[in-house]
């Protein structure tokens, strides 16, 4: 009897221990089942333009940027929650320099709306520019102030490229790749392939997948319940409310006249991320805009709740 008790103990911890991977397995199945299977349109409609979904090529490279979206669950969760802040911000900017809003999602996947987002490379920004680029588009980069930080004026720059580069291509699609590989790689591309469209050109795997991520992003901001994302109105970040203070001189201390004007150093560069010091040298005497956040904006029980685009919670 001595002998058949460890082959019969090890039978029976094997056999639970089977039955509990089968139960995990089956569990990891059913959870499995139930994740949305993104459906593929034989067309859709981009800035404005209509894309032939109908070829197998650009249906399978949607349907690769719409998976990984979904399966990538936790930056397009961000990314639909900050939407409530700074789409409110952000779309009157671009309608007003006659950019098509889905450009808006552009935003989305370059930093996934996150206004401190630097990228290995040095891009920095919610629409993530190189400082040579920012300068060439009118922003002041400097180690006391850096304007691509600043997400209302850096929107403005995107504007000012955006509307460069359609003059040159005359479609969107090729405006949203040459914003990733650059006009001079996709001016060479064009020239020596024979085509006009980025959708027609053969390009390294990110800037071809480029304009099928914006695509992605769009459907499932759309209707993210579709896609298994499901929020409340009280989920999402709320809009910034604030007043603004102008600054035309030197600050000697950002800390000391952030507690002169009711907020400390911290609020301070949370409301103003384009300060980089803790001083304002200033010598040109330009003209600053200083956010200060409204006291009941900063409390989740005094705030209002509001929520821009409904389908995000629907």
């Amino acid at each position: 009897m001595k002998k058949m008790f460890l082959p019969i103990v090890f039978l029976t911890v094997t056999a639970c221990a089977t039955a509990a991977e089968t139960e995990t397995e089956h569990l990891d199945n059913q959870q499995f089942l139930n994740v949305p299977n993104p459906e593929i349109p034989m067309s859709y409609t981009f800035a404005g333009e209509k894309v032939d979904l109908d070829r197998v090529d650009m249906a399978e490279r949607l349907d690769r940027e719409l998976t990984s979206m979904v399966y990538t669950h936790g930056n397009t969760l961000l990314t639909i929650k900050r939407a409530n802040r700074y789409f409110p911000l952000l779309e009157p900017i671009l309608k007003r320099n006659g950019i098509n809003p889905d450009f808006l999602y552009l935003a989305c996947i370059e930093s996934y709306l996150n206004p401190l987002a630097r990228s290995g490379a040095g891009a920095v920004g919610i629409w993530q520019f190189m400082p040579g680029t920012a300068k060439e588009y009118g922003l002041e980069v400097s180690d006391e102030v850096d304007e691509r930080y600043d997400f209302i004026k850096e929107t403005e720059a995107a504007c000012k490229y955006f509307r460069k580069a359609f003059a040159k291509y005359g479609n969107w699609e090729s405006v949203a790749a040459s914003y990733n590989g650059g006009t001079g790689r996709i001016d060479k591309e064009m020239t020596s392939q024979g085509v006009t469209s980025a959708f027609d050109l053969w390009l390294v795997d990110e800037t071809r997948r480029y304009p099928y991520r914006m695509m992605a992003m769009k459907m499932i901001m759309e209707n993210p319940s579709a896609y298994g994302f499901t929020l409340g109105d009280h989920q999402l970040y709320q809009p910034l409310e604030y007043t603004v203070e102008t600054v035309s001189g030197p600050v000697e201390d950002w800390p000391t006249w952030a507690l002169q004007h009711g907020i400390d150093y911290q609020t301070l560069r949370e409301y103003n991320p384009w300060i980089r010091a803790k001083k304002l040298t200033n010598k040109a005497g330009k003209t600053y805009q200083v956010w200060i956040p409204k006291a009941d904006s900063q409390l989740r029980s005094r705030r209002s709740v509001k929520t821009y685009n409904p389908n995000w919670t629907k």
